[in-house]
């Protein structure tokens, strides 16, 4: 092959990334299938283990069979590597790995590493790199020794600390997976809802691993000086006050008012964070009202923020579409937060990202709805949790049929790689230079 032939079959970076969680999958689900795999010794079905290898490459949490009590430990910690790789990006493991046996990173690996962390420069995405790295580590290590005790006291020492670390990587990656299936299959975080050493320690994982670390960077840069903190960073972190503040006072009185004061603070503030997007649940969905489950809906396709470990459209897309309507009804030329003018392209990429995501999840759940002739509002629940790579169930998803299962691995892959990246990776981009089409009336609202 020739260098002309070598340019024209290299991989953009939306092409790489995609290909590099497909490969993920594909190696997870083969080693899923063995029986070495199951507590059984059974071989699990291809369409079960790609199942389970893309929730957990995607960080989703949606799952089939119960992961303590079908899967074995060498199963359980594919899942784990899965869940930690899939957290923080194929392309991020792999320049780490390349980086510790010493092999230089060519620019276009980094500039495919910069568009998978959403890095703001291309001159220190290594030093970014490592800082993901070592954060990485420090908030899991953190997670996983506040929960021991807990665990170590309930299961004994060898199981108890595996619990912990498997618990805590799976919330700071935002994944949903958990262990607990001694208290009964897909019970999640429900035996421990009134516990506040588990609650608050997976709140602080999950709210740390859907900041993003480009927000971090800004909290060890700058500390508490919030006025020096990047306009990106500031925006997220209103919008998380704002996205917790207010679901948890809307589930105090309106899904939980029966519980005492100590379990009703802690499941609203737990079932406030965990749709963003960890997948964790203390409390059971079905038992919700309509109007919370929208609500959960709706913050499931938020999510957390860009280069996180956090799926969803992004609190960043939301902000920018509020703010961007605030300046239309104020007769504004354009939309401003904190003194900064928003850029015409992000709010082109905002309102893409928000159709997408809006578009893909009622088509799956419409589908999946048909398909299966159960209500639309849970369909709508599921499809909403694959897309925004959550985990929530309402559980109808061990039950369906294969094409519906089918459905939700294609949502969840969507939605962990994101939806414009499939599309740019698909679509070669051509530049039309300056030419332009002559403008034109459309009358809107």
């Amino acid at each position: 092959m020739n260098d002309s032939e070598s340019r024209h079959f290299r991989l953009s970076g939306s092409q790489s990334i995609l290909l590099g969680f497909l490969l993920m999958i594909a190696a997870g689900a083969i080693l899923l299938m063995l029986p070495i795999s199951t507590k059984t010794g059974e071989w699990t079905n291809i369409t079960d283990a790609f199942f389970t290898a893309t929730s957990a490459s995607c960080v989703t949490g949606l799952i089939i069979y119960d992961t303590e009590t079908h899967w074995s430990l060498f199963g359980q910690i594919i899942i784990l590597i899965l869940i930690q790789i899939g957290g923080m990006g194929v392309v991020t493991m792999t320049t780490i790995l390349s980086r510790l046996i010493g092999k230089k990173i060519s620019l276009q690996a980094r500039a495919t590493l910069q568009e998978a962390v959403s890095a703001p420069n291309l001159g220190e995405i290594l030093k970014y790199t490592r800082f993901i790295c070592i954060g990485t580590v420090i908030f899991e290590s953190i997670g996983a020794i506040a929960m021991s005790p807990v665990f170590i006291s309930e299961y004994g020492f060898p199981k108890g600390i595996w619990l912990s670390i498997f618990t805590s990587v799976s919330a700071f990656c935002n994944a949903g997976f958990d262990l607990n299936g001694s208290h009964g299959a897909f019970s999640s975080m429900m035996p421990y809802m009134d516990n506040p050493v588990i609650v608050l320690t997976l709140v602080f994982l999950i709210i740390t691993g859907g900041l993003g670390f480009l927000t971090w960077l800004d909290i060890r840069k700058y500390g508490i000086r919030f006025s020096r903190y990047s306009t990106q960073s500031k925006i997220i972190i209103v919008m998380e006050v704002i996205l917790i503040v207010f679901p948890m006072i809307y589930l105090w009185y309106g899904e939980y008012e029966h519980l005492p004061f100590g379990q009703r603070y802690l499941a609203s503030l737990f079932q406030a964070v965990t749709p963003r997007t960890a997948g964790f649940n203390t409390t059971d969905y079905n038992y919700f009202s309509g109007t919370g489950i929208l609500l959960t809906v709706i913050l499931m396709l938020i999510g957390g923020a860009p280069g996180s470990t956090a799926g969803g459209m992004k609190i960043t897309t939301v902000a920018v579409l509020f703010f961007t309507m605030i300046s239309v009804l104020k007769h504004e030329k354009s939309p401003a937060v904190f003194k900064r003018r928003i850029k015409s392209e992000a709010i082109s990429g905002a309102v893409a990202v928000f159709m997408l995501d809006v578009i893909i999840t009622l088509v799956g759940a419409m589908a999946i709805c048909k398909i299966e002739h159960i209500p639309f509002l849970k369909t709508l629940f599921e499809s909403a949790s694959a897309v925004g790579t959550v985990g929530l169930s309402m559980g109808i998803t061990p039950g369906l049929a294969t094409i519906s299962k089918i459905i939700l691995i294609i949502l969840m892959y969507i939605g962990r790689v994101g939806g414009l990246t499939l599309v740019f990776a698909a679509i070669t981009r051509k530049s039309t230079g300056n030419r332009q089409y002559p403008a034109d009336n459309i009358a809107v609202g």
